[in-house]
């Protein structure tokens, strides 16, 4: 068979060529590149690459022993690139060190096999460059910005090395963060402001900041890289700030931080087959207008500091679907705070997850592979999914569908009768951070809902628990069908419903002995309704407390 690059005058061998690039890796390139490069000069090729348009940091000087400080190099062959209309710079087999390299408009950097990408140990070889905010810190070791057709991929690694800026200190964002925490120390990419970013194959790897923060950028697109980013604190996986039409798939991220941060105005993100594992949440939102995301066939494992989590405030939050996802060995699983406060245009609604199986731990614990210990807030234990609106906000049509968890427990009397839940929508374990710490509930928790569907929901736990399985707390207009849940005679209840009204539960199993089902408190409990089912497990079906009219709640069979 001819050679598919025999009409270019390449002197390098073939043998060589393949031995710097795997022959499926060159045959994704030349298909799959020179059609996302097809703007590329038309230049002939140099002595080591391999199409016309690509650009071989070799022939700028680079040097891939581990020990050269190849920054103006590779920064040269971008700028080569880019000036001559776009193209593809190569970087082949070798460890190739450098500092701050800025991509540009219509280039598309190739990490071939055996290549690695790697960071300088050195703070004074990177750049804080005055084209990206300063929020979150700036120093960075690549970036783009303002730029348009970039694209990172290859079957190479880009390691930024970040033990080195392991200073024992976080930039001291989160709860309980330090005042001077420690933001000068490289990010391994930013995008700011950019159209068309895609980044494919490759693996990122030892960041001593965020692995990804992508910024305002517009058609993002993450296909089949991995991510492996524990040496540091706040080794996030993504960070997106403000970004529209992206698309992740196929991703594998380990990370120490947030995996998949989506902050700001984020709309129109799809996030398909992949797994996560972090100390902290997977999926975190906070702020902005967050709408039009869905969240489907995904592995999450050996997370512990919930795996969705929304913390809002003058935030507009809807049209989020959460589907087909496995959580093994998490706390949480699911935590939504809101308090709009003084905003009245303020909203969080409209959120569905379906198809869950989760499997929740009583307490984070170590990854053998962070550097440094856990070291878990009181409220973090025995936790449940927590709807949490605060203050007199109400989170909206809120849906569970096909949702089985099974929960440590351990949760005892003293903390099922725990009163004057904080009005704050902050994390979730500051709201059960007030002793007897944890959650009310061992299964779900839900305060001031509008719109509350549970269809085929099952809660069991591995050691018993007082605590009922779900409690509702101004609640209103809640469908609940087709519940089974585990409960004992020790418990006050199964269920417990607190001035909430308009609740209709069909179908509900008791999975094991109970002294009630239901315990419905407080005066302004209305319109309750209990049809049908299997509650023959209890003693009895229901007790009234604190002011609840026994009229206000029907049975049917």
């Amino acid at each position: 068979m001819k050679d598919p690059t025999s009409q270019y005058p390449i002197s390098l061998s073939r043998r060589n060529w393949l031995q710097r690039v795997s022959a499926p890796a060159m045959f994704t390139a030349g298909a799959s590149l020179l059609g996302v490069a097809s703007f590329a000069s038309t230049q002939q090729p140099s002595s080591t690459s391999p199409f016309p348009g690509w650009r071989s940091i070799l022939d700028y000087g680079a040097r891939g022993d581990g020990k050269t400080n190849n920054t103006a190099a590779i920064q040269h062959a971008i700028d080569d690139c880019h000036n001559n209309n776009g193209g593809v710079v190569l970087i082949p087999a070798g460890d190739f060190l450098c500092g701050t390299i800025e991509l540009k408009s219509n280039v598309t950097l190739y990490l071939a096999v055996n290549c690695r990408l790697l960071g300088s140990p050195r703070r004074e070889d990177y750049q804080a460059p005055d084209t990206i905010p300063p929020g979150n810190g700036n120093v960075v070791f690549i970036f783009a910005a303002n730029a348009e057709n970039v694209a990172i991929t290859g079957s190479g690694t880009i390691d930024g090395d970040g033990i080195h800026f392991n200073t024992g200190k976080g930039d001291g964002t989160g709860p309980g963060g330090q005042k001077g925490g420690n933001m000068d120390r490289p990010h391994l990419a930013i995008f700011y402001r950019c159209n068309n970013v895609r980044v494919t194959d490759t693996f990122f790897t030892r960041s001593a900041y965020h692995c990804f923060r992508i910024l305002e950028c517009r058609y993002v697109h993450f296909t089949g890289i991995r991510i492996y980013n524990r040496v540091n604190r706040n080794n996030d996986g993504f960070h997106f700030n403000s970004s529209a039409h992206v698309r992740i798939s196929d991703c594998d991220v380990a990370c120490q931080d947030d995996a998949c941060a989506l902050f700001g105005s984020n709309q129109f993100v799809t996030v398909t087959n992949c797994s996560f594992s972090t100390r902290w949440s997977i999926f975190r939102f906070g702020g902005g207008e967050a709408k039009n995301i869905t969240v489907t066939n995904c592995v999450i494992y050996d997370t512990y500091g919930c795996p969705v989590k929304i913390s809002a405030g003058k935030a507009k939050i809807e049209n989020l679907l959460f589907s087909n996802i496995v959580m093994e060995n998490v706390t949480g699983p699911i935590g939504i705070g809101f308090r709009a406060g003084a905003a009245t245009d303020a909203y969080v609604r409209n959120i569905s997850f379906s198809h869950i199986r989760a499997s929740v731990v009583a307490l984070p614990v170590n990854h053998p592979d962070i550097p440094f210990d856990v070291k878990p807030f009181d409220g973090e234990q025995l936790s449940c999914i927590t709807l949490n609106g605060a203050d007199g906000s109400y989170l909206e049509n809120i849906s569970f569908t096909d949702v089985h968890v099974t929960y440590a427990g351990g949760g005892s009397a003293d903390l099922a009768g725990k009163t004057d839940i904080p009005q704050v929508a902050v994390e979730y374990f500051v709201v059960w951070g007030r002793p007897p710490f944890g959650p009310v509930a061992y299964g779900m928790y839900a305060r001031n809902v509008k719109g509350l569907t549970l269809k085929d929901i099952r809660f069991t736990y591995r050691e018993n628990d007082l605590r009922p399985a779900v409690v509702f707390d101004n609640v209103e207009d809640a469908d609940v069908g087709g519940i089974s849940i585990q409960s004992n005679t020790a418990s006050m209840a199964a269920f417990r419903i607190i001035n909430s009204r308009d609740v209709l539960i069909t179908g509900a199993r008791l999975l094991g002995p109970a002294t009630n089902f239901l315990r419905v408190e407080g005066r302004q409990s209305r319109n309750i309704t209990v049809d049908g089912g299997d509650l023959s497990k209890a003693v009895q079906p229901m007790v009234t407390a604190d002011g609840a009219a026994t009229d206000a709640i029907k049975f049917r069979s």
